[in-house]
């Protein structure tokens, strides 16, 4: 058997005999291998990569020496375009590259061990570059990094990846030069886009985005917006124009025709959607300081003329003209009287992030990752003036193309949630950007021929998919936690396309379009395995088909999950749509008429058995079907027939069990929905064993999931019977929950990070410098929290979801049953808000309206949950016996201790902190109003048990001394507290308990409580003075003179 020859191309290349000649043979060797997919695998296989990289290497030196080759007295031989044959043998290279990168991720392996990416970085300097390899080399890394997102490797960690070159100081200053240049030729504005993509394509974790900020590429990337300004006639700064050659950040010429918008805005969005301090600082930037400056008189008229149009015909024309002259290219909008302000339903936690708070996966290109902290949090709005930014980005969603508007709305909704809106443009986007994101959802959508020929030359999807993937991420932006939004998208019949979509994404797929998902034989034959890594194929990863579809499915699962999280309205038009049954296969990983693979979906190698999912549908698609689960879970009513009947609960365990952390911590969310005393699957749950893995995922190391696992169990053990109440403590273990519930943590001196939407970046939602803390009294961030949303707990009357009303710890109170002294007051509600789970950071509509639970960090949320997980086991049937069993098994000391912790005022040293607000280094730091309302619910049921565990109580003279302050706590739920410990403690059982009543009554007037008591007569709240009377009357008679 005779060995194969070298190919001739292949032998030209590694010894050309001249320039010329090496030339020819790169053309030749790029008319095999475009177009043709056995050409490509063959000349991988011949290690064609090793001598293309040699020859992108030997521009290396040469530097700027180009400039005088080309204009000096060397005569070298010229190709077309006026390039040294060097030059064009780089070029025909970096286009073979480009070519190989476009067949898909099996190619990626042997482009990362060829190490070509490296001196395709190095050709991208526009100083030491032809434009024409500049712009080659760009196409070629987009190419990359496309395929690179089909791919399941770890290619982007290796030391050679792409990332790790391109996030380097040295290329990222390369990246804002191109992006800087005001060049007007079609090359340059080529160049800019594209430069725009990548950063748009491999921005994908929280160091990164932070490199761009720092290096200046945010700071380009705004001069670029701003030259669209300029170029749209909207800036505010007559003065500016235009003067050949680069300009300083903050001189801005306007944009060309030549110009695209849509790259530009990805990237910023890319850069900034994670962090409102980018966001801050990309609004601050000095590009926009200079188009919107103070207008002037030419500038008004320039407005008044744009605004005329509207007047014309507009009904609202007879408003106030705006105080901000950049408001006129909007149409006048009508005063919105709509209530969009959101309370915490008492019934089902509010909708949470979608795993965990720290950094996501370096190649995470999660839709649901985007909006992380999406249904948790409510929304804020600045005081202070409003940017024109948002004004203009307003104009260009409405008159740009298809793919520029949506670029516009998407960059609009990450500063909206960020909290960097007005009030009032909640029913601007309602009115204005909700019926044109509905159009995008179009089956028949068609985009415009400027948008459908992108600079970005992208075979990862078409334009009309790339809209359909986005668009109903930025409607979910855009409505959750916000009533008006949710109720403009249903109206406008977004709910209907969505479930279309979703359903569509289940059609069966083109057989060319899954080619790549398999291979007829295994690519590791002995043969294979015996060439170098730079000569063999890599693994095949998933079609551009089977993206868009996970793309698709996952943006419109994330889209329901936001219209459905508070309106059970809107949840029955979902489910009437016949999206359940879609829902639940989503769930199913495995899905066998799913796009299957041969390896599981998300293997990456044999080292990364954490990220292993069943072969099936995407991880993030399974993600943003456990939101939508958990979302349409909040309903009574779907608890009880349409979850049921469609099975919920059979894929979530699988999801519980499996070895993905962001699985199980999204499934254990919806399980806390599912295991409340109301629901049918509750009783099928505990039977299936959810009980003791809920207890192991309590004890793991991931705080996110054990929130989740003991936010879990606290529902599952309200109202169960004592035998899995015993068994759920046993399975815990009492020294565990003491843990938790005492942990010494210093979560009040450090800074909150909320589990809701703090990133490592610091992209923290604002906290107040000065609220109310358990004490009454205003303190600085450190210990910050809101005023208590259960204030407007009534308002959710209004929107008449009877089927949703549930006796919780404030509704009950407010019952017949005055004489009753026995209050078993539930927390399986959790008063309100909910485990981690959904997509969603959002910054919330107002600070009234946002829980004082935000204010939480990890460990203070957890022991919440813990206190609270002891009141439910010592409340409903038996209470006696759980209380004297929860007294054993903790200690009946140290439970008295622990709850006494909770009350005290923490004593810090702040020698090494800031010591303005304390004296002598020690600052007194209030407990968190969440953990004092837990506690205070404790020691009532506690007060609601046998007259024995009424005496224990009443003989904690120092846990009660820190009661008396919080009788006049500005926090309507806690007085409420105080009331019924009182109430409690003073009823009489029988007559044998009568002597010890008088007791505990004379205990609490040495304590004062009397005198508080009457204080509260004069309280806001009708139920407090009328539960005061009570109290009031039970000491008085218990002291009374007989006679």
């Amino acid at each position: 058997m005779t060995r194969p020859s070298t190919p001739p191309i292949l032998s030209e290349l590694r010894s050309a005999s001249s320039p010329a000649s090496q030339v020819a043979a790169l053309r030749a060797l790029k008319n095999e291998v475009i177009g043709h997919e056995q050409k490509k695998e063959m000349w991988i296989g011949l290690g064609v990569l090793a001598p293309i990289a040699r020859i992108l290497n030997t521009h290396k030196g040469s530097g700027k020496r180009r400039h005088r080759d080309v204009n000096g007295s060397r005569n070298q031989s010229k190709q077309r375009g006026g390039r040294t044959d060097e030059e064009e043998a780089r070029l025909q290279a970096i286009i073979i590259v480009g070519s190989l990168a476009h067949g898909g991720p099996a190619y990626i392996s042997p482009i990362h061990a060829g190490l070509v990416i490296s001196p395709l970085l190095a050709l991208l300097s526009p100083t030491e570059s032809p434009p024409q390899l500049v712009l080659a080399a760009l196409r070629t890394l987009n190419a990359v990094a496309d395929s690179l997102l089909l791919s399941h490797s770890d290619h982007n960690r290796a030391d050679e990846g792409l990332l790790n070159l391109l996030y380097s100081e040295q290329h990222l200053q390369t990246i804002t030069t191109i992006l800087l240049q005001f060049s007007q030729s079609l090359v340059a504005q080529q160049q800019i886009a594209l430069a725009a993509a990548l950063i748009h394509k491999t921005c994908q974790d929280e160091h990164q985005r932070v490199l761009l900020a720092q290096a200046g590429v945010l700071d380009a990337l705004a001069v670029r917006l701003a030259s669209f300004v300029v170029a749209t006639g909207c800036s505010l700064n007559s003065g500016t124009g235009v003067s050949p050659g680069p300009r300083q950040v903050g001189d801005v010429p306007p944009a060309t025709s030549r110009s695209r918008m849509a790259p530009v805005l990805q990237a910023i969005t890319a850069v900034i959607q994670h962090s409102k301090a980018r966001a801050v600082q990309f609004l601050s930037a000095p590009a926009f300081a200079n188009v919107f400056q103070k207008p002037d008189t030419d500038a008004s008229s320039s407005y008044e003329r744009k605004a005329a149009v509207w007047n014309a015909s507009n009904t609202f024309s007879s408003r106030q003209a705006p105080p901000n002259l950049i408001e006129n290219l909007l149409p006048p909008m009508p005063n919105s009287h709509f209530r969009s302000s959101l309370v915490p339903q008492s019934n089902f936690p509010p909708l949470g992030a979608l795993g965990p708070s720290g950094k996501q996966s370096q190649t995470s290109k999660s839709f649901s990752s985007a909006i992380e902290v999406i249904q948790s949090q409510g929304l804020e709005f600045i005081e202070e003036e409003e940017s024109p930014l948002i004004v203009w980005l307003l104009y260009i969603a409405r008159t740009e193309d298809e793919v520029t508007s949506l670029m516009a709305a998407w960059t609009l909704a990450i500063l909206y949630r960020h909290g960097l809106t007005k009030r009032g443009r909640e029913a601007t986007f309602a009115l204005l950007l909700v019926p044109l994101l509905t159009r995008m959802l179009d089956k028949d959508l068609s985009v415009s021929s400027d948008a459908s020929s992108p600079y970005d030359v992208s075979f990862l999807t078409s334009p009309e998919n790339a809209v359909k993937e986005r668009a109903p991420l930025v409607l979910a932006m855009l409505a959750a936690n916000s009533l008006e939004v949710q109720k403009a998208a249903a109206d406008a019949g977004a709910i209907k396309k969505l479930s279309q979509l979703l359903k569509e994404s289940y059609d069966d797929i083109a057989p060319h379009s899954t080619a790549l998902l398999w291979a007829p034989n295994t690519s590791h034959s002995p043969q294979m395995e015996a060439r170098e890594e730079g000569s063999r194929l890599g693994h095949r990863g998933i079609s551009s088909t089977a993206y868009h579809v996970m793309r698709l499915r996952e943006s419109v699962l994330v889209a329901l999950a936001a219209i459905a999280s508070d309106k059970d309205e809107y949840r029955k038009t979902i489910i009437d749509q016949g999206v359940i049954p879609f829902v639940i296969r989503t769930l199913k990983a495995g899905d066998a008429n799913s796009l299957s693979m041969p390896q599981t979906i998300m293997q990456a190698d044999s080292a990364s058995e954490n990220r292993k999912v069943p072969a099936g549908n995407h991880r993030d698609a399974i993600l943003a079907a456990c939101g939508a689960a958990r979302a349409l879970s909040r309903s009574v009513s779907t608890l009880r027939t349409s979850l049921m009947d469609a099975g919920l609960a059979a894929p979530l365990f699988i999801l519980m069990k499996c070895q993905d952390m962001e699985l199980q911590i999204a499934a254990t969310a919806v399980v806390v929905n599912l295991v409340l005393s109301f629901s049918p699957m509750r009783e099928a749950i505990v039977e299936a064993g959810a009980l003791r893995i809920l207890c192991e995922h309590a004890h793991s190391m991931n705080t996110n999931l054990r929130l989740n696992s003991v936010w879990a169990l606290k529902h599952l053990i309200y109202e169960a019977s004592k035998e899995i109440k015993m068994k759920c403590l046993e399975e815990l273990g009492p020294g565990w929950l003491k843990q938790i519930i005492n942990n010494d943590v210093d979560c009040y001196a450090s800074t909150p990070t909320s589990r809701f939407g703090d990133r490592e970046d610091g992209s923290a939602t604002p906290i107040r410098m000065s609220t109310p803390n358990a004490a009454g009294e205003q303190v600085d961030l450190l210990n910050a929290v809101e005023e208590d949303s259960r204030e407007s707990s009534q308002d959710l009357e209004e929107d008449g979801e009877e089927d949703l009303k549930m006796s919780d710890s404030i509704g009950a109170l407010g019952r017949a049953e005055l004489d009753r002294k026995q209050y078993n007051m539930s927390s399986h509600q959790s008063n309100g808000r909910g485990p981690l789970i959904e997509t969603t950071a959002m910054p919330g509509r107002n600070t009234e309206r946002r829980s004082s639970h935000q204010g939480l960090t990890d460990d203070l949320a957890i022991q919440k949950q813990g206190l609270d997980l002891v009141r439910n086991l010592i409340c409903g049937t038996g209470a006696s016996e759980m209380i004297d069993f929860v007294f054993r098994e903790l200690g009946q000391d140290k439970l008295f201790e622990m709850l006494a912790a909770k009350l005290r005022p923490r004593i810090l040293n702040a020698f090494h902190r800031d010591r303005r607000h304390s004296e002598n280094g020690i600052r007194h730091i209030q407990p968190h109003i969440d953990i004092v309302i837990s506690t205070c619910y404790i020691l009532v049921h506690i007060a609601a048990g046998h007259p024995r565990q009424r005496q224990l109580l009443i003989s904690q003279t120092e846990l009660l001394k820190l009661i008396v302050p919080l009788f006049s706590n500005p926090n309507r739920e806690i007085r409420t507290c105080c009331v019924w410990l009182v109430t409690n403690l003073t009823w009489v059982d029988d007559n044998s308990d009568n002597m010890n009543c008088k007791t505990r009554a004379r205990e609490l007037m040495k304590l004062g409580i009397f005198e508080k008591l009457e204080a509260m007569d004069h309280d806001e709240v009708l139920d407090i003075r009328e539960r005061a009377k009570i109290a009031l009357h039970q000491i008085s008679t218990l002291l009374r003179p007989q006679g």
